[in-house]
């Protein structure tokens, strides 16, 4: 499927939904891609990008961004709090802060560099044990820990369990977002992001609808 195809399906998404054109964006998840099909994309005019990994996004973005103009860089992967000032150098925003710890080390982080990329909080949804976030029933709590720590949480993340209907996991982070005054929602991959755009998404996440299967190795 084309990029071309894909940001189609966004906007008639967003009509079909009510909402104002260009209130999706689109991340194209990049991780795991050969340069020659990431340069394919930038070639297109798309600027936004996800990847998962510190080390990879390292070893690949700063060419991409010496080449074009206006990339933008999200990380949507679990970080570790010894890659925290990396990612901080390296990516616009963050998806996928998950616990205290790493939120105090990005807060302490921000305080030295007098900046901090945008923040969303990832929310385990549904509460699977090797699945990365917070737990629905204790997201509210740290949503407040990280406001008392002045980190700048835009919004919140999910990726849904595979086998289970992902409607109502986009529903409770919309909940979730709705009660504490956030308004972004990082939801919806290459299967289902139109149904996460009816429920409210703000951002996301495709893929291999873009640049086809990812190959076995970074890059």
């Amino acid at each position: 499927m084309s990029l071309e195809e894909i940001r189609t399906r966004i906007a008639t998404a967003e009509a079909e939904a009510g909402r104002p054109p260009g209130s999706v964006r689109l991340i194209a998840v990049s991780k795991v891609q050969p340069d020659a099909r990431v340069r394919a994309v930038l070639d297109q005019g798309h600027r936004l990008f996800g990847e998962n990994r510190v080390q990879e996004a390292a070893g690949k973005w700063p060419a991409f961004r010496d080449a074009f103009e206006g990339v933008e860089l999200y990380l949507i992967g679990p970080l570790q709090t010894n890659k925290a000032r990396q990612a901080m150098d390296l990516f616009d925003a963050i998806h996928s802060v998950d616990r205290p710890k790493l939120a105090k080390t990005l807060a302490r982080l921000a305080q030295e560099r007098g900046a901090c990329p945008e923040l969303f909080i990832q929310v385990n949804t549904g509460e699977e044990e090797q699945k990365a976030g917070i737990l629905p029933a204790e997201a509210d709590a740290f949503i407040a820990e990280c406001g008392a720590l002045d980190l700048p949480i835009a919004g919140l993340m999910c990726i849904p369990p595979v086998e289970e209907t992902p409607a109502l996991h986009f529903a409770l982070l919309a909940k979730i977002a709705a009660r504490n005054g956030l308004e972004g929602l990082s939801m919806g991959m290459s299967g289902d992001f139109e149904t996460a755009i009816a429920l409210g998404a703000t951002h996301v996440r495709v893929g291999s609808a873009i640049f086809g299967e990812r190959e076995a190795t970074p890059r």
